[in-house]
């Protein structure tokens, strides 16, 4: 990992040498020199890592490997309080800046003294670090594998022991395992080679599955030529290759070919072609982490019409895809265990029962311990192993289940999980290490919003800029990255878009990520109560029982402080960030969210490097003055807060990317009141870099400058009137990259004037309009990439007929109407090629609605509520064939007397939902019919 940390380090360098060259005054030449000693200390430090890793606890090269990490650690640490002290002295102006102005000169003096001279000490560090190299034998040319390395050293691979699992101790995999056994001996493809990939996190199984199948005799019978070959992370395509044709022959008890040690990857190629071209024969390719590999191996593997089978195991979901050449291939993704699985296994393996007995005495730490496992097999077997060894000491059975980290860390028994698991960690390129260890500052069973987390990797600095791609669009590739590899699990996504919501790590990983960090500088620290604080850590989490020793603290380094948990409470609100800027002057990510803080000091202000601030649902108020000194900041979160106005000081912040600022009542009834957006005083032509604006509330003024903000991507405002309509129209046309935008008018009579927009955004995917519309703005029909679209209160009526202009959208995936039409009938004739959702709610005057022949062929979701004059369902629905759930909210006695339904005890039609409605956001279930057709 020191070539993590001295990546990220230079990563920083170059840019702050570029960017703030005139407050490097006098340690300029120095910065510039460190930096170019690191870029050349970069040729060998793979090496180092690698024998690191190699290396015993107490080994000299795990120590320079230390001391590089920390090195680099003190360089950041040093310029930022260079930057910081410097930022201050010019912050300080006015009549009290001259008071100071003597006091303060010869401090300042002394500080760019006492810098000056750190950065001496840390050029003489790297040049030594640098030269100690030598005695370890770094190469500089050697690109050796982390894994590798690793294992080769390694008297025993803990994950050889997937391959030798019993079958009696097999749980959740039997229904897949014969599954792949009736694919692989016939079934539709049973002439042509045909790949299956099983796909899954370390640990899930995924090799005891294959092995299973492998070693089965109705599969040992139908292929005569089988080969197993475990990949790994460090392969060469020539010695893949020499394995198969060995292991062909072996298992056919045929001499191996002479001559295949000197043969190069052509001549591999044409023997291994020429030896299987007439025969059947099956391959496990265990353990793939390449997409390289298979575009050499598949050039060996003829498609002789034979019903040849390959499968594939791997952790990366990129990989499995790649494979998978023609319909018949199958991914498989595996998942954890269910519960009541996971109770099988660990009873099983503890207590060597089948059918679920344990020691009633001891149940209330084994459901503890069988629930942190999370479902994950490797983690249930390896805690089981140790558990036989307690035996029934209770005792025993209590600390395993309270100090289960530490135990990951420390017990031999259990050390093979976080192995297995680190394996994926070490595959990561560099820069995708630091953005996968901060899932470790967030608390166990933590889901996290995916927009959240990369704010807050870009804040730290973790995000590289490429061209043509904005900082959010590269880390979101970077968590896609991170997804596909099988670290990180998504919680929540778009059901449409496929955009990501919400992601987590698995509870076992996130133990083996907390391990990783305290190997680097940067890991991080969770402050509870009485527990003692640790000034070096990079990110302190707090939770709501560290009141008072979050108090305490003097003096910080962190990067990062999150509040977690409600901390403080409605007697005692959080009052200890006083002297913030003090105690936490290298802050970039500043987290209040869900906090009881009902104040910001003033003194925020004076944190130069915050990139990152969110008072989310916090009791905060007003937002000091001394904010316009954050020149650095790039997110301001006041979602769910009492901010109602943006002084005019944030107005200038030059490097804002994103302010999020609304408030939505959820105990009133949904109504266009109920939505308030944050008031921005005077000018925002400052905001040049901003990508995110929801939700400001109209001004004159603003309506025409938001114009000028053409990065943006998301855009919301509030109480728009009629008269402003036009400029904002003018202001829309120039936002080329906006996704997602949301205008609400100020009452429900309002009606928006929004036909002016001449060159709509083509990137708009999102598109919320509340208020009323003389006529659907004809610009609409011109968003090819629209996905979701939602109209409120627009009360369309006339000779228009809106759904002519709607059905051309050839990506609409999601429509919502609510008091949008004011029409008798309703005909969906046609079109909505793509569309799955369908809401259509509070249609007063609608009687008739009709589904032709041949529209709405995907749609899956229909619900309909609130229309008093709807006599029937809607005429034709039976030609909505891919209809699964059908609602009815608050509809009328008279239509739901009406209603003729046949019930179906096979799945024939969709699921139908009788639902009363309170609100928005509670309904009652009256009636669920699972399967339907209407008469």
């Amino acid at each position: 990992m020191a070539e993590t940390s001295v990546n990220i380090v230079i990563d920083k360098l170059v840019p702050l040498l570029r960017e703030e060259g005139n407050l490097l005054r006098g340690i300029h030449d120095d910065v510039t020199s460190i930096k170019d000693l690191l870029e050349c200390m970069k040729s060998f430090l793979k090496d180092a890592d690698a024998k690191a890793e190699r290396a015993n606890r107490s080994s000299g090269v795990k120590t320079w490997v230390k001391k590089t990490r920390e090195m680099t650690a003190d360089i950041e640490d040093v310029i930022d309080e260079y930057l910081h002290h410097v930022a201050r002295r010019r912050n300080k102006r006015g009549f009290i800046g001259f008071l100071h102005k003597t006091s303060h000169f010869l401090g300042g003096l002394f500080a760019r003294h006492k810098i000056a001279s750190e950065i001496q000490l840390i050029k003489k560090r790297v040049l030594q670090i640098q030269h100690t190299s030598e005695q370890y034998g770094f190469n500089s040319t050697e690109q050796t594998s982390f894994s590798s390395s690793r294992i080769d050293d390694m008297l025993f691979d803990p994950r050889m022991a997937s391959l030798y699992t019993e079958e009696a101790e097999l749980v959740g995999i039997q229904t897949l395992r014969d599954k792949l056994i009736d694919w692989s001996i016939g079934g539709e493809v049973a002439s042509r080679r045909s790949v299956s990939s099983l796909v899954g996190m370390g640990g899930l199984g995924k090799t005891t599955l294959a092995k299973k199948v492998f070693d089965n005799p109705r599969f040992t019978e139908w292929f005569d030529w089988r080969a197993w070959i475990r990949v790994s992370q460090s392969y060469k395509n020539e010695d893949i290759l020499r394995n198969m044709i060995a292991k062909f022959h072996r298992v056919r008890k045929e001499s191996v070919p002479e001559g295949i040690e000197t043969m190069d990857l052509n001549l591999l190629i044409d023997t291994l072609r020429e030896y299987l071209k007439e025969k059947r024969y099956a391959i496990v390719l265990d353990d793939v982490w390449s997409t390289n590999l298979w575009q050499c191996v598949k050039l060996a593997l003829p498609d002789n019409n034979n019903g040849s089978r390959i499968i594939i195991t791997t952790r990366h979901s990129e990989v499995a895809t790649s494979c998978r050449e023609a319909i018949p291939d199958q991914v498989y993704n595996l998942k954890p265990l269910s519960q009541y699985e996971s109770w099988e296994l660990f009873c099983k393996k503890t207590f060597r029962y089948t059918e679920g007995y344990y020691p009633p005495e001891l149940e209330q730490f084994a459901t503890t311990i069988v629930s942190r496992c999370g479902g994950l097999p490797l983690a249930i077997v390896a805690i089981s192993g140790l558990l036989q060894t307690k035996g029934g000491d209770v005792s025993q059975w209590r600390k395993l289940r309270d100090s289960l980290s530490s135990e990951l860390e420390s017990n031999p028994h259990l050390t093979d999980i976080t192995k297995i698991l680190s394996f994926s960690y070490y595959d990561l390129p560099y820069q995708l290490r630091p953005c996968f260890l901060y899932f470790g500052t967030y608390p166990e069973n933590r889901t996290i919003k995916c927009s959240k987390l990369i704010r807050q990797w870009i804040a730290e600095g973790f995000i590289k800029e490429q061209r043509r791609k904005t900082l959010e669009d590269v880390a979101e590739e970077y968590l896609t990255e991170l997804i596909q590899r099988s670290l990180v699990q998504v919680s929540l996504a778009d059901d449409f878009s496929g955009k990501l919501r919400e992601c987590q790590v698995h509870d076992v990983m996130r133990e083996a990520v907390i391990l990783l960090r305290t190997e680097d500088m940067s890991f991080s620290q969770f402050l509870e109560e009485d527990s003692s604080f640790n000034e070096n850590c990079r990110h302190l989490s707090v939770y709501s029982n560290a009141y008072n020793s979050f108090g305490s603290i003097k003096n910080s380094r962190a990067h990062s402080l999150c509040f977690f948990n409600d901390i403080g409470d409605s007697q005692n609100p959080l009052t200890t960030c006083s002297n913030l800027c003090k105690r936490f002057k290298l802050l970039r990510v500043l987290d209040f969210e869900d906090s009881l803080l009902d104040n910001l000091p003033e003194e925020v202000g004076y944190m130069y490097h915050l990139k990152y601030l969110s008072l989310r649902n916090t009791r905060v108020k007003i937002l000091p003055k001394s904010m316009r000194k954050l020149v650095n900041l790039e997110t301001l979160d006041l979602k769910h807060s009492l901010v109602h106005q943006i002084p005019i000081e944030i107005n200038k912040l030059p490097k804002l990317r994103s302010l999020l600022a609304y408030t939505e009542d959820k105990n009133r009834e949904f109504c266009l009141t109920r939505r308030r957006g944050v008031v921005i005083q005077y000018g925002i032509e400052g905001w040049v870099h901003l990508q995110k604006l929801y939700a400001v509330e109209a001004t004159d003024s603003l309506v025409k400058e938001v114009g000028n903000l053409k990065q943006l991507r998301r855009f919301g405002i509030r109480k728009l009137t009629n008269k402003q309509g036009k400029d904002l129209c003018v202001s829309i046309g120039n936002m080329r990259h906006l996704k997602s935008l949301e205008v609400v008018a100020i009452n429900g009579d309002e009606t928006l004037d929004l036909q002016h927009i001449s060159s709509p955004p083509q990137c708009l995917q999102i598109l919320t309009l509340m208020g009323r519309l003389e006529k659907l703005p004809d610009w609409i029909a011109e968003l090819c990439l629209l996905t979701r679209l939602d109209l409120y209160w627009s009360g369309l009526a006339g000779d228009h007929d809106p759904l002519k202009v709607l059905q051309g959208l050839p990506n609409l995936m999601r429509l919502f109407i609510r008091e949008a039409f004011s029409c008798d009938e309703l005909h969906f004739e046609g079109g909505f090629p793509k569309l799955k959702w369908l809401r259509l709610m509070q249609l007063k005057g609608l009687k008739l609605m009709t589904m032709h022949n041949g529209a709405l062929p995907l749609l899956d979701t229909l619900e309909i509520g609130s229309s008093p004059q709807l006599q029937q369902v809607p005429s034709g629905i039976r030609h909505l064939k891919n209809l699964e759930y059908l609602s009815f909210i608050d509809m009328p006695s008279h239509f739901m007397d009406g209603i003729h339904v046949q019930e179906t005890k096979h799945r024939v039609g969709p699921r139908v939902f009788f639902v009363n409605m309170k609100d928005d956001n509670e309904f009652t279930i009256v009636k669920v019919i699972d399967s339907a057709i209407f008469e």
